[in-house]
């Protein structure tokens, strides 16, 4: 398991990608393939538009509390696989990080997956980031600023792989 020490807390804070807006976040993925989000808000934004994801990774939580019905129902109704594990808060736990390996190794294959985290979901970013092929879009929100869009380059690699070597 991989935990993340309090000196690289105010370092995650800063934003990996680029901050966009619902409405710029929709524009941009409506013609990319693999799309992975991360947190339950990006997620059902994403559903909303009728844009699904290759991968979804939520806990049905948000910083005002429990998802809503419609929210969670949305959620629940698109991953054709469906994984739930469990992942302490400010951690990437080893079922956490290998379910998201197998999602990768099966790209290809048809099946949108959701990852239901008990626990808490948002470090799950850095282990996609890292893990993801070159042609994967990820997002991931920023709380009262906006969604990021991260194309997972060499560059934003090796930045992810410094912060994951300090956990």
């Amino acid at each position: 398991m991989k935990k993340l020490p309090e000196h690289l807390r105010d370092l995650l804070k800063k934003p990996i990608g680029l901050l966009v807006d619902e409405e710029k976040l929709v524009e941009i993925l409506k013609n990319k393939n693999y799309i992975v989000s991360v947190g339950d808000q990006v997620t059902y934004t994403l559903l909303k538009h009728d844009i699904k994801p290759f991968m979804g990774i939520v806990d049905y939580k948000t910083r005002r509390g429990s998802c809503s019905d419609d929210v969670k129902n949305l959620i629940k109704s698109f991953g054709k696989k469906t994984f739930v594990v469990k992942n302490p808060p400010g951690c990437i736990s080893d079922d956490l990080w290998n379910v998201i390996k197998f999602a990768f190794e099966n790209i290809n294959s048809d099946s949108n997956m959701l990852i239901e985290v008990e626990g808490e979901e948002d470090l799950a970013s850095l282990a996609v980031i890292y893990m993801a092929p070159s042609d994967v879009t990820i997002i991931y929100g920023l709380p009262d600023r906006g969604v990021l869009v991260v194309k997972p380059t060499s560059e934003i690699k090796q930045k992810i792989k410094k912060v994951l070597d300090e956990m």
